[in-house]
């Protein structure tokens, strides 16, 4: 809770619209809490017993956390530990943040492969991130088009209407 808790001041801009994790600025995360909560992930650890979700969940926001910049943070090991999220917790969300975690690991293409098949799940029907992530993968393969109409679908789904603001804004760069 507390590395996720550090990033607070920078997850929100000054008029409160949403930013972003890649567009963070790291400088403003608290180090004090990343290291309160590193600390008591080591103890988790050093105890040793089951690994549950909480303590997976916690090493995943501990690989953000130790990465001083994006192009640092671990993506292969957080796509992995998604992975061992997603055998013990299964769900459609954790394997949508599996694969940006890939994409991000591996290319776009490669998340493409695992966010496609998810715009079957019913459960995700709704959830606005799903085309926000289909927008981001399609636009990084140039595919601006196809990502423009994923990043509208995602804005008039959410009921935010900071994130939908976001979201029209993604949708007119992509040209």
């Amino acid at each position: 809770m507390e590395i996720q808790a550090s990033r607070a001041k920078a997850r929100v801009g000054p008029s409160g619209e949403p930013i972003l994790l890649l567009d963070q600025n790291r400088a403003q995360w608290d180090r004090l809490l990343i290291h309160r909560g590193l600390a008591a992930l080591s103890r988790v650890e050093e105890l040793g017993g089951m690994r549950g979700t909480y303590a997976i969940q916690a090493e995943i926001a501990a690989c953000h956390a130790r990465a001083a910049t994006n192009e640092e943070t671990d993506w292969a090991r957080i796509a992995a530990l998604y992975r061992e999220l997603g055998e013990i917790a299964p769900s459609p969300v954790v394997e949508l943040n599996r694969a940006v975690a890939v994409s991000m690991a591996f290319g776009p293409e490669a998340g493409l492969e695992l966010v496609n098949p998810l715009q079957d799940d019913p459960s995700l029907r709704s959830y606005h991130l799903l085309p926000s992530v289909r927008g981001d993968l399609l636009r990084k393969l140039g595919r601006t088009e196809e990502a423009r109409a994923e990043f509208e679908r995602a804005a008039s789904i959410t009921r935010n209407a900071r994130e939908r603001n976001l979201l029209l804004e993604r949708a007119r760069s992509c040209g």
